[in-house]
């Protein structure tokens, strides 16, 4: 079902726009009405990262007219690997100001708008405002929600993606548009309990499948913009790099849904950390009294050393990411092992249990479930290996 073009057409092509175009005038569907509303387009795009780069790069080059970058991050080493939009020399630098700058290689005719602040419920619907179109890359689950509430009751559809590993996910979600047409609440009423999915950061990327899925949401963009083709509204395509096999599913609308339902509940922005939570309540009131810092375990390692204190620490991290970077001392036991019920065999009843991950998440949940085990004085570490290696040993690589 094609929908009707989000734009008007500009006025007029220059001589210069008619020559870079080229390739977009002499496709029918496109055309000349077709490059003039993408000249006169205005797309914001969420995130200059894994997704946001091929987006903003290609939507670029395709002519949009208006590119918005909200983003507040830096140019992380790490980074490099699939934000292709970023290079060696912009290590250290606003994403924001790194990307427009490529863009700016790729296409000067456009016109970049930088948003270099965290996306939040005080500003977000005055970022949104005046975008036609918002291409969504961001990666938790609570700014995903967020961007949803705020794009349906500015009335703004969506393109939406997610990538993890090796699988992908893209999306268009427009309920202002068209009747039937379902949100992202319709297809994720609720968020996946807390530290349940890893992020990026934690399960690791395939670097392409960025531009996979990026370029995925450019083509919806597009399409949307332009008036032709069949857009992914209420539909879902599902992509696995591994099997190189696409699916597409149909999503429909949830009359029972929260924000676009017969009986809205979400009628305003909500509590979006809350909502989602970045970790369960049992791990919330375990790690309450029982977090230590990278300082205190580096004291408590020597204290070991000299025969003074003795413990047990333990990495709850998975295999390959303990073969990156580890704090001397530790024992590998992945998470999900205490999941299963298999690490409890492994832990001593006579020594104090200290366990880290990457960040402090998920020793977090795990230490919830060695005190429910019945190790009391279990604690584990804020910060995780991530604040070792910036506070005690940047001799490491991070990740």
């Amino acid at each position: 079902m094609s929908l009707p073009a989000l734009v008007e057409p500009a006025a007029e092509l220059t001589v210069d726009e008619v020559r870079r175009y080229s390739r977009h005038l002499i496709i029918p569907d496109v055309g000349m009405s077709g490059q003039k509303r993408l000249k006169n387009a205005k797309v914001l795009v969420i995130g200059a990262g894994g997704l946001g780069s091929p987006a903003l790069l290609y939507l670029a080059a395709a002519g949009v007219g208006t590119l918005g970058i909200a983003e507040f991050d830096e140019v992380d080493e790490s980074n490099l690997q699939r934000q292709v939009i970023h290079g060696q020399s912009d290590v250290g630098r606003p994403k924001a100001e790194s990307a427009k700058d490529s863009i700016a290689e790729i296409n000067p005719l456009v016109n970049v708008v930088v948003h270099d602040v965290r996306l939040d419920n005080d500003n977000v619907m005055e970022i949104f405002r005046g975008y036609d179109l918002i291409v969504d890359g961001t990666d938790n689950f609570a700014t995903r929600y967020m961007v949803n509430d705020a794009a349906y009751f500015l009335g703004i559809p969506y393109v939406w993606g997610s990538i993890y590993r090796f699988d992908g996910q893209a999306s268009v979600f427009a309920p202002t548009l068209v009747d039937d047409a379902p949100c992202y609440r319709c297809l994720y009423p609720e968020p996946p309990p807390p530290g349940m999915v890893p992020s990026c950061a934690e399960g690791g990327v395939l670097g392409v499948l960025c531009a996979s899925i990026g370029s995925i949401q450019v083509n919806e963009a597009i399409k949307l913009l332009t008036g032709i083709g069949d857009p992914l509204v209420g539909k879902l395509m599902i992509y696995d790099a591994l099997e190189m096999e696409y699916r597409k599913l149909k999503v429909r609308k949830d009359p029972n849904c929260a924000l676009c339902g017969e009986h809205p509940t979400v009628t305003e922005l909500i509590d979006y950390e809350t909502f989602c939570g970045a970790i369960s309540d049992e791990a919330a009131d375990a790690a309450a009294d029982a977090t230590i810092s990278v300082v205190q375990l580096e004291h408590m390692l020597k204290e070991r050393e000299e025969g003074t204190r003795d413990f047990v620490l333990v990495d709850v991290r998975e295999p390959n990411e303990y073969e990156i970077n580890r704090i001397p001392g530790s024992v590998l036991i992945p998470k999900g092992d205490f999941l299963n019920g298999s690490a409890l065999e492994k832990l001593p009843s006579d020594k104090q249990i200290v366990m880290h991950c990457k960040t402090g998440v998920r020793s977090a949940e795990t230490l919830a479930i060695v005190k429910g085990a019945g190790y009391s004085d279990a604690v584990h570490v804020g910060g995780g290996v991530v604040a070792w290696v910036n506070q005690i040993d940047p001799s490491q690589p991070s990740y």
